[in-house]
Parts: C-alpha cells; structure tokens; sequence
C-alpha cells in the first residue's frame, strides 16, 4: 500500500490535494486553539467590518468574525461529509456484495430496486428523506449517506458479480469454504481498492450536498458555523459585504477541489487495469 501511495503522491495534482486535505485536516483539529476569536463572539460595532489586520476575512451581521467561523466550519463539514460516506460506504458495499454473492431471484430483485433508488437525483432524494426526518444538522448527514447507498451497491454489485465467478472464488468454494468465509476472505479484499476510490471521490459530493442542504436551510441551523449555512446568512448582503459568503464559498470550493484531485489520482493507481501494466 505503501507504493501505491508513493505512486499517488507523484502526481503533482494529487500531492497539491493532499496538502491542501492535510491543512483542512489540521484546522479542523485545532481551529479551538488557533482561531482568533470566539466563533460565537458577537459585536454591534463589527457588524459586516471588512477585513483588516484583525479580522483577515472581515466580519459577518452580527459582527462576529468570518475567519474564527471558517476554521471552526471546517470540524462541522468535514464531519458531516465522512459521515454520510461512511453511510453509503458500509450500508451500500453489503446491499451490493449480498445481491452480487447471492444472484439469481435475489439478484434480479435486489438490482431492481437500485435502479428505482437511482431514478431520483441523490440531492432531490436527500430532500425528501430531510422532508421526513426533519430539519437539523445530523438528519441532513443521515439523508446524504441514505442517499448514496444506490451508487455504492449498484458498484459493489457488479464488482462481485465479476470476482463471484473467478477461479480463485470457485476454488474456495470447492474445498468447502462457508459463504461467510469466501465474502470476507476472498471478495472483499479484492472490492476494498473500488471502494476506497468510490469513497475518496464521494468524499467531495457528500461535503458538497451537506452544505447544500444547510445552505436551503435543511442542514445546520444558526448559529452553527457550518460553510453551507455560512453561506445562507451572507447571501442577502452579497452585494456590498461580499466577504460574508467569499471565504465559506472558497474553503468549500478547495475541500472538495483537493478531494477530487486526490480521489482521481487513486482511481488511476488502484485501477487493476494500470496496475497490470
């Protein structure tokens, strides 16, 4: 795995990606410790202030500072953004090995209803399951994950439909190999670099959905410093405090920029196409 890496970070837009994730990470981690102000801290005489030496990203209508919130954000989207892939990823790689292993009716059934799951877009989907829940920070998480556990089942599906009929597989189960020991021993190894690439790349739409739905008010709710929601409150003053929605905009716009990169420069190292090579 090592090596693979080696190989990803050779690529000078995988290696900006990871450092630009890496910086977001640490923000995350430590904006508490290394964010100026209270995130939180409001002032009637810094209402909407440009910024300044003290306030580098200026400041928002209740006057509280733009950058303090940016780095804090960063905790709230991140976090919503790797759950919903965690979601997708554990509850759509079961759907899709048990459809793919089993086959025949349960197969047919099974893939039916991943079709009719992948006829509504994910974000009209996540909506709809934000409609029923009801509004709120992890509802929203809850509703992005639920919604992309078609995409990963349909893929996992056709992944094991693929390795199911491989040697390696049929010999398993010719010495006698339980069904639970062929998935866990034999085919998930082999699905686990799909679905560490599905899962990079879904990292960015995931943090992009989430902040959609915060910013159409269906996500985090004020005060919670979360960029799509950061986004909400600046929108009516655009026009003459352009900062109030610049940096949210901009943080969101390079997490799920350094995302891609990185996740296009893993689907090229663990394609096993490039690998046989």
């Amino acid at each position: 795995m090592s090596g693979s890496w080696r190989r990803v970070l050779a690529a000078p837009g995988a290696l900006i990606g990871c450092v630009v994730i890496a910086a977001i990470l640490g923000l995350a981690a430590f904006a508490p410790f290394i964010a100026p102000y209270d995130w939180n801290a409001t002032s009637q005489c810094r209402r909407l202030a440009a910024m300044s030496p003290e306030h580098w990203f200026g400041c928002d209508l209740f006057g509280r500072d733009i950058a303090s919130r940016v780095m804090v954000g960063a905790r709230y989207s991140l976090a919503m953004g790797i759950s919903t892939v965690a979601i997708s990823l554990v509850f759509g790689a079961m759907l899709g090995v048990v459809i793919g292993y089993c086959g025949g009716r349960v197969d047919r059934i099974g893939a039916r209803l991943i079709d009719a799951m992948l006829c509504f877009p994910p974000i009209i989907l996540a909506i709809l399951i934000v409609a029923v829940l009801g509004v709120g920070l992890w509802n929203a998480a809850l509703a992005v994950g639920i919604s992309g556990i078609p995409r990963f089942a349909r893929i996992t599906r056709s992944a094991t439909l693929s390795l199911a009929a491989r040697d390696f597989v049929e010999a398993a189960r010719a010495i006698g190999s339980s069904d639970g020991r062929v998935v866990l021993r034999h085919l998930m190894p082999n699905l686990a670099p799909i679905l560490i690439v599905l899962a990079t790349l879904d990292l960015g739409t995931a943090v992009l959905f989430t902040a959609t739905l915060s910013f159409l008010g269906l996500g985090a709710q004020p005060p919670t410093p979360e960029w799509g929601a950061m986004l909400n409150a600046g929108r009516e003053y655009v026009r003459y405090a352009p900062w109030t929605m610049v940096f949210p905009g901009l943080a969101l716009f390079l997490t799920v920029m350094a995302v891609n990169l990185v996740g296009d420069r893993l689907s090229a190292v663990l394609d096993p196409r490039q690998r046989a090579r």
